[in-house]
């Protein structure tokens, strides 16, 4: 197990979804969902150094978002409020994932920075604990705390954790920043899905809801999914998009794929993996 400690750097993985679908939408406006999240090797990598004050210090900021509205610092400051703590800390949070891509990048940063200040700063917040105030933060968050491949229901808080096959993926990232929003609020968004119990969902089955939604928005997010889906049909797009992917059981089908990707679509492999980095810290 890995030691963690104040020189570690800490990874913030991907996610893929490996279906989604939209069962319905309470009375607040939220959309009630019903998703596999599955992990997979490519993260984002945060790292963290103690203050002598109680400050939260995002050293680097990415451009055009305002660090208060940054999800790492109000992830810290939140934990902050929760705990009592008056411990500060400085974030250095060195990107791979895409924003607007579906693979939820933010999400995944906030999250990372809860396990970690948590463990820094001896906190002692449990999981469900710190799931809560990930929910706080945004849909996704919780999973990442939670740190298992999972089917997901409700609004992202109820999990029941899914055994999966291990699988390479192609991930196609088109050159669009698809906004959540824009696709949740869009009118031809079916909302209507019968649910399923977890133990009825199979590895390859179900499809993405949003996905119609994405691909009419988002010439560039159809062009990717067209090209891969006439190579592996049971590709799919994650998430709101814009990245799409397909998952293999040989290594070499996915590298395949990948060398014979048209010059102006971008993509690149990750292996699936059985839990979250940080799950047993």
């Amino acid at each position: 197990m890995n030691d963690w400690t104040w020189d570690s750097t800490w990874p913030a993985p991907a996610k893929l979804n490996l279906f989604l679908h939209v069962v319905g939408r309470r009375a607040d406006g939220y959309h009630l969902l019903q998703t596999v999240f599955r992990f997979i090797d490519r993260a984002d990598q945060l790292r963290f150094a103690p203050r002598d004050d109680s400050a939260i210090v995002l050293a680097t900021p990415i451009p055009g978002v305002p660090a208060d509205s940054d999800l790492t610092v109000r992830a810290a400051r939140l934990l902050q409020l929760a705990t009592g703590s008056r411990q500060g800390a400085t974030i250095y949070l060195e990107k791979h994932l895409p924003m607007g891509g579906g693979l939820g990048g933010g999400s995944s940063d906030a999250a990372t920075v809860l396990l970690a200040l948590n463990h820094l700063w001896q906190t002692g917040l449990t999981r469900p604990e710190l799931e809560k105030i990930g929910l706080s933060l945004g849909a996704d968050v919780p999973v990442f705390v939670h740190g298992r491949n999972t089917f997901a229901e409700g609004v992202g808080e109820s999990f029941t954790d899914v055994d999966l096959p291990a699988e390479t993926y192609l991930v196609l990232h088109p050159a669009a920043h698809v906004p959540t929003a824009a696709i949740f609020g869009a009118s031809e968004l079916r909302r209507d899905t019968p649910a399923i119990a977890p133990g009825q969902w199979g590895h390859g089955k179900g499809h993405n809801d949003l996905e119609p939604v994405a691909c009419s928005r988002f010439p560039e997010v159809a062009a990717a999914l067209d090209w891969l889906k006439a190579r592996a049909p049971q590709a799919m797009m994650t998430g709101s998009g814009a990245c799409v992917f397909a998952g293999f059981p040989r290594l070499q089908d996915a590298e395949r794929l990948l060398a014979a990707l048209p010059g102006d679509m971008k993509g690149w492999i990750a292996d699936g993996l059985d839990e979250h980095p940080l799950a047993k810290i």
